[in-house]
């Protein structure tokens, strides 16, 4: 299948194309491992994160990573710290949730000495990413997103019933407040979570916290604490997006605490 315009008017064929679209595994591992020399993340844990984290992948668990947003360059620093970290062996399998406008079709620059996660097109790089589009309200309207983010949020509990895990930024857009203080997480992730068990998964939520130190900030060398709350996630997506900011401030005040 041909790959479509991302565009909101095309949402249907975007959406048809992201259900099965898989990247190249060992491509994108590389590139992963490229992003995690350039970007050097340090890596902390909750207490009995990274085993439980390990427990869960061995036995083939669904995740739903979620972040918080601070940075243009967070996508790179999430792919440098899942190298970096158990989950590793998740590589190739995960989804990332991305704005429409990074998948772009723009030509690359000259390749000598570059890593490999920087020779391709921008669409190219976010697809070895394995990216899906989001239309945002705040870029398009809320009335005209919100069929299209219907899609996605399908597109989103299939791809975790096939067998995908998931990564997202529930804040839905740049912190330029405060980054220790998490903003409002709608319920998006909520419906993802309520669609997909409904589809018969009940996925796991891992908590990342991302710090770059005091402004300027620098965005190599991160802070990135990751957590497994042992617990059963809420049956209404509001009440799910609660839990979800709740544990995910906690990561964030964390991996400042841990810079």
């Amino acid at each position: 299948m041909d790959r479509p315009v991302v565009a909101l008017e095309n949402a249907d064929a975007v959406y048809d194309y992201y259900l099965s679209h898989q990247q190249n595994r060992r491509v994108a591992r590389l590139a992963y491992g490229a992003l995690a020399g350039r970007f050097r993340p340090r890596v902390h844990y909750g207490v009995g994160a990274r085993e439980r984290l390990r427990s869960l992948i061995y036995d083939d668990s669904r995740l739903i990573v979620a972040v918080n947003h601070v940075s243009d360059t967070d996508p790179y620093t999430v792919a440098a710290a899942a190298w970096s970290s158990a989950l590793r062996p998740v590589i190739g399998r995960t989804r990332v949730l991305a704005k429409d406008e990074l998948f772009v079709e723009t030509e690359p620059g000259r390749t000598r000495g570059r890593a490999i996660a920087e020779r391709t097109s921008q669409r190219r790089r976010i697809d070895m990413m394995g990216g899906i589009p989001v239309f945002r309200g705040k870029d398009h309207g809320l009335r005209a997103a919100a069929r299209a983010g219907n899609l996605m949020m399908d597109v989103c509990a299939e791809r975790l019933r096939r067998g995908d895990d998931l990564a997202l930024f529930p804040e839905g857009t740049c912190n330029e407040g405060d980054p220790t203080v998490l903003q409002h997480v709608g319920s998006g992730i909520g419906h993802i979570v309520a669609r997909a068990r409904a589809k018969g998964v009940d996925p796991t939520l891992v908590v990342m916290g991302l710090h770059y130190g005091p402004p300027p900030g620098r965005y190599r060398g991160a802070s990135v604490h990751i957590d497994v709350p042992d617990l059963t996630l809420p049956e209404k997506p509001i009440t799910i997006a609660r839990t979800v900011a709740e544990y995910l401030q906690v990561a964030v005040e964390l991996s400042v605490r841990e810079y």
